[in-house]
């Protein structure tokens, strides 16, 4: 007796992200490019993904980027060539999801919380300088680096991170999985970090057709061993200067790896949609506008972009009061909603030991009963999202 209803709801529920209807659009392109990789047989690291790392570093005005196996790998790959290590400290916000903070302890290192700027829901910088002088007094562990996350789209504050990192002497990673495009006065989080990773997931705005990540780098020294340990520690040019050896150098391990090479198929997918991604932000930034005039008398907060900066729109994240209800009514209205996070990384059972930045994280604590996230693509027509919209403004609190 309880199905029906579910099958009602499932068959007239509006898209939470239209995948399929990027796909379309692009009318045979991804496919014939997935057929010609399938059909030059070179499915490990093929020339699509040569062909696509340079497209990508183009984009993100980067002199190097390596394609990896996913997301979370590209966070190890500057860690481990960091030599990130036990006792080690890595600066991260809790309010993001649980990749960012998880690669740090299979160094041995210790993520340590930092709580979140109210309006862009980014790693506050304020917070993060009474962090690393909290731990640098309490003398247990080494601050090494800073992991800055553009949660939703947003770029984080990297010019003010930037200039903490540098008085402390640590390295900084923007962790631009949810905000690859995004920018600040035109540049990209990669004029201040020293690397930025990104997550080709499917649901990201730049998404491959199954798992996929990549590293950009300005570094050239750093983008070797990258390339080294992204395929089991291989020999690369920095450790070939000046040195011959009999065999094929890819069979000599120089340093312990990982096996993190992205699909060539997968590249194939990413050639395609990265030649329309710089207007399909345009797109969102759109969307997002609209979403914002129509709801932000309505709503506790809309999310607004700080000027200069432009978001990629990841997700399109409001507060409420009550969510919670505000959550089953646009179900019922056939408009599916997500929270993203109900419960942040320091709360979580994998994380809670450990530290937390100095004054704790109230605001990363308060966001966790208030935010919900609407149906955002760069697809999403006009007439649909006022049905959105409409869902939204009918609800009565």
């Amino acid at each position: 007796m309880c199905a029906a209803p579910d099958r009602v709801e499932s068959e007239t529920m509006i898209p939470f992200i239209d995948l399929q209807a990027q796909r379309v659009r692009l009318n045979g392109k991804i496919e014939a490019a997935v057929a010609e990789a399938v059909v030059g047989g070179a499915w490990v690291m093929g020339p699509q993904v040569r062909q696509f790392e340079a497209d990508l570093a183009a984009f993100g005005k980067a002199k190097h980027a390596l394609g990896c196996a996913n997301g979370t790998d590209a966070l190890a790959l500057p860690l481990m060539a960091w030599d990130i290590k036990a006792g080690d400290a890595v600066f991260v916000p809790s309010f993001t999801f649980a990749a960012t903070a998880e690669v740090v302890p299979w160094f041995g290192a210790e993520p340590v919380f930092v709580d979140v700027d109210p309006v862009t829901y980014n790693m506050a910088p304020a917070k993060l300088a009474a962090a690393i002088d909290a731990i640098k007094a309490e003398g247990r562990l080494t601050p090494r680096a800073v992991i800055a996350v553009d949660l939703f789209g947003q770029p984080a504050d990297y010019p003010a991170i930037k200039a903490i990192c540098d008085q402390h002497g640590l390295k900084l990673i923007s962790d631009s999985a949810q905000g690859f495009g995004c920018t600040i006065n035109g540049q990209h989080p990669l004029t201040w970090a020293d690397v930025t990773t990104t997550s080709f997931f499917p649901a990201k705005p730049l998404g491959c057709y199954g798992d996929g990540g990549a590293v950009l780098t300005n570094d050239d020294e750093l983008a070797q061993l990258m390339d080294s340990i992204r395929v089991h520690g291989k020999a690369v040019g920095v450790d070939l200067e000046g040195r011959t050896f009999d065999h094929d150098p890819k069979y000599l391990n120089m340093r312990i790896g990982l096996n993190s090479r992205l699909d060539t198929i997968q590249a194939a997918v990413l050639i395609e949609k990265l030649n329309v991604f710089g207007q399909e932000i345009e797109w969102r930034n759109r969307i997002a506008k609209r979403y914002n005039d129509a709801l932000r008398a309505h709503v506790a907060k809309v999310p607004d972009v700080p000027e200069g900066n432009v978001s990629n729109w990841a997700q399109y994240t409001i507060e409420h009061s009550n969510r919670d209800a505000l959550a089953a009514h646009l179900k019922e209205q056939g408009v599916p909603t997500a929270v993203y996070y109900p419960i942040p990384l320091h709360m979580q059972p994998a994380y809670e030991m450990f530290p937390r930045g100095a004054g704790g994280l109230p605001e990363t604590e308060r966001l966790m009963d208030v935010v919900i996230s609407l149906p955002m693509h760069s697809d999403l027509d006009e007439a649909t999202q006022d049905k959105i919209i409409a869902a939204v403004l009918s609800f009565k609190a």
